[in-house]
C-alpha cells in the first residue's frame, strides 16, 4: 500500500539552523539531508529535502504565518527516545516526551518537541513493544 503522503513542506524562519536542527534531530530515524536545491537552479526556490532515499519532507527559506504539526515513522520506541534526545540536544523544546498514548490507541508510542520555529514534530510508532 503506498502512503497517504507524497512530501510534506515546512516555511522555517532561519534555513541554516533549520536545516542543522533536522540534520540531527530525524538521524536516529535514518531520515537524511538526500537534496538541496538553491536560488539559481530553481529560479527562485532554495530548500533542503530529507528523506530515506527519496526527499519527503521539505523546508525552506520564507515567512511563516502559524506553526504546524508533523508525526515521523518510527520503526521501535528506540527509535522514538533517540529521535526525542536527539531533538532536544539540537535545540527543541519539549512538547511531550517519549511514551504510551492510549487516547489515540493502545499502542501508540510517541514524543513531540518544538523545533527552532515552534512546529510540533512527534515521531510516532505504531507497534507494541
Amino acid at each position: 500500500m503506498a502512503n497517504t503522503l507524497d512530501h510534506v513542506g515546512l516555511t522555517v524562519s532561519d534555513y541554516g539552523r533549520a536545516k542543522a536542527f533536522y540534520s540531527a534531530a530525524l538521524q536516529p530515524l535514518g531520515i537524511a539531508l538526500v537534496m538541496e536545491l538553491d536560488k539559481a537552479t530553481t529560479g527562485g526556490f532554495e530548500g533542503a529535502g530529507f528523506g530515506r532515499g527519496k526527499p519527503d519532507f521539505w523546508i525552506s527559506a520564507g515567512t511563516q504565518t502559524s506553526p504546524v504539526h508533523i508525526a515521523f515513522a518510527a520503526t521501535s520506541h528506540a527509535e522514538v527516545d533517540a529521535f526525542y534526545k536527539a531533538a532536544m540536544a539540537a535545540g527543541a523544546k519539549d512538547n511531550g516526551a517519549p511514551g504510551l498514548r492510549p487516547h489515540y490507541h493502545k499502542d501508540y508510542y510517541g514524543a513531540f518537541v518544538l523545533d527552532p520555529d515552534g512546529h510540533n514534530v512527534e515521531a510516532v510508532c505504531h507497534r507494541p513493544e
